[in-house]
């Protein structure tokens, strides 16, 4: 059913005026109406929304002074029901979107007021338009106190996962990311939102770009951690170069693995730490990630990936000492694709980044075949917010990586060299005794590998891999390294992107 508002007063005691109108004319809706309707629009030429001047004087000190009045959040008089508050525009956040509510087969748009938002002392009420629309929306959990779930901004969308703290952002699309013509960053324009039932709730959006259009549904179950299935269907209206199937976007600027860029006081910065992949062959692969000295793009070749995704590996608060970020509690987020995606790579975008206000790490699946105007693209995939793999592999996991000075300590460091340690944990290795045969198989692009050695750690569960790289010269390093025993495998594959000159 639709959602009802009543009449309230303000702190103070001042009565807050309701809009005479809550939603506009309703029409029919389905996810088939959808479908067609991006369809037709990807036949004619992209129109983007008008720009409004006087969002920009809205920056994020200014925007954090807007809130939205929670007694009109939407289906908040409903028991055991989602909340749904709404965004306000903003200089970085500047087109509106709509946003519809569902009954039954009808749906009706939420007419935009600003009676929805308190302004504070910003003055912001008598000088903005009364027409401005919604910048996106967010999902409360069922007491209306803290969300768990938001849509802001181009197609972006995001999760707190099981520990009620943000961190990394999905995409519904990434189309020519990191390449030298200018980034397109599609947007969702329209939302329909499903009456919230039993933990969960439905949306559908309408994607607009200047290359494609597409019609998405997600539907989402919010327990400890949050699961979300995605199926998206895109027209394409122009020849993308670089397309990126289910994007991930996160931030990484230092962790242990690259003591000598930590400027500020706190040990580790990022809200993910590693990219992990599970290919179609079995494979389980962890990487690293790193702030390189310049952009950088890798291809992970593949066919018909069991998943992937960005995450948080390191959970302990030490490793951080941040008590307000709290990047121990960051989600992570790993895509388990439904059907088979066929050939192509999970490709990795690091940017160069000097502060943790940056998302500078992009993932995705892009498809192996080239994608041509007046093609059509379905996938789907499901999302998993939340600590670590939903699927943990029975062999032992990076759970650290390091480098330093290459040699022994206390005897003169070998020029021109880089030592490599790697611990593991889990698997096998977990109930395994000391033992000096297991061996680490390290391969490396360029260069040799000496003093290759595995040990176990004293008074732990955990296995350390060392060896000594030559890195003479400027060019980057990948490295490769797993756990072996006899014809056994301990360990999932560690990847890694060293550059010498920094």
């Amino acid at each position: 059913m639709l959602p009802t508002f009543a009449a309230f007063a303000a702190p103070g005691g001042k009565p807050v005026v309701l809009p005479k109108t809550i939603f506009g004319a309703a029409h029919a809706f389905d996810f088939n109406w959808l479908r067609q309707r991006a369809k037709n629009l990807a036949q004619s030429p992209y129109a983007p929304p008008p720009a409004i001047d006087i969002l920009q004087s809205i920056d994020f000190d200014l925007s954090q002074k807007i809130q939205f009045r929670k007694e009109f959040s939407v289906w908040r008089d409903t028991p055991g029901h989602l909340p749904l508050r709404l965004f306000h525009l903003n200089k970085y956040v500047p087109q509106p979107v709509t946003i519809n509510i569902i009954n039954g087969r009808t749906a009706r748009p939420i007419i935009y007021s600003p009676a929805y938002f308190d302004y504070g002392n910003t003055g912001l009420d008598k000088k903005l338009s009364a027409h401005l629309g919604f910048a996106g929306f967010r999902v409360m959990d069922s007491g209306a106190e803290t969300d768990w779930l938001a849509f802001l901004g181009a197609s972006y969308f995001r999760s707190s996962g099981a520990e009620n703290q943000y961190g990394l952002s999905a995409r519904g699309i990434a189309v020519n990311t990191a390449l030298a013509t200018a980034e397109e960053f599609p947007r969702f324009t329209d939302f329909w939102i499903a009456e919230p039932t039993g933990g969960g709730v439905t949306i559908y959006a309408l994607l607009q770009g200047p290359s494609l259009t597409g019609a998405y549904k997600f539907q989402t179950q919010h327990n400890r951690n949050v699961v979300m299935d995605v199926h998206a269907e895109l027209f394409v209206r122009n020849d993308i170069s670089r397309f990126g199937m289910a994007p991930l976007t996160s931030m990484y600027w230092y962790g242990e693995n690259e003591r000598s860029q930590a400027v500020d006081w706190r040990p580790e910065i990022h809200d993910s730490d590693g990219l992990a992949m599970w290919t179609g062959k079995g494979e389980r692969i962890w990487r690293p990630l790193v702030d390189p000295p310049s952009l950088q793009t890798n291809s992970f070749m593949d066919t018909n990936p069991k998943g992937f995704g960005l995450m948080q590996r390191d959970r302990n608060f030490d490793s951080y000492q941040d008590d307000g970020a709290f990047y121990n509690r960051r989600p992570s987020l790993w895509i388990e694709p439904r059907g088979a995606w066929g050939d192509g790579a999970v490709q990795l975008v690091e940017i160069p980044t000097d502060d943790e206000v940056h998302d500078n790490i992009v993932v995705y699946w892009q498809p192996k075949d080239a994608v041509k105007s007046g093609d059509t693209r379905t996938f789907d995939y499901r999302l998993y917010w939340q600590d670590d793999e939903p699927f943990i592999p029975n062999v032992a996991r990076v759970v650290a990586t390091r480098e330093g000075r290459a040699g022994v300590p206390g005897r003169p460091s070998p020029p021109n060299k880089t030592k490599f340690v790697i611990d593991f944990e889990g698997g096998a290795l977990s109930q395994m005794a000391a033992r000096f045969d297991v061996t680490p198989v390290v391969s490396v692009s360029r260069g040799k590998v000496d003093n290759a050695y595995v040990i176990k750690v004293v008074g732990t569960s955990r296995w350390r891999a060392l060896f000594d790289v030559d890195t003479d010269g400027k060019d980057p390093l990948d490295l490769r390294c797993y756990l072996r025993l006899g014809d056994q495998t301990l360990s999932e594959t560690w990847l890694y992107q060293y550059f010498p000159n920094t």
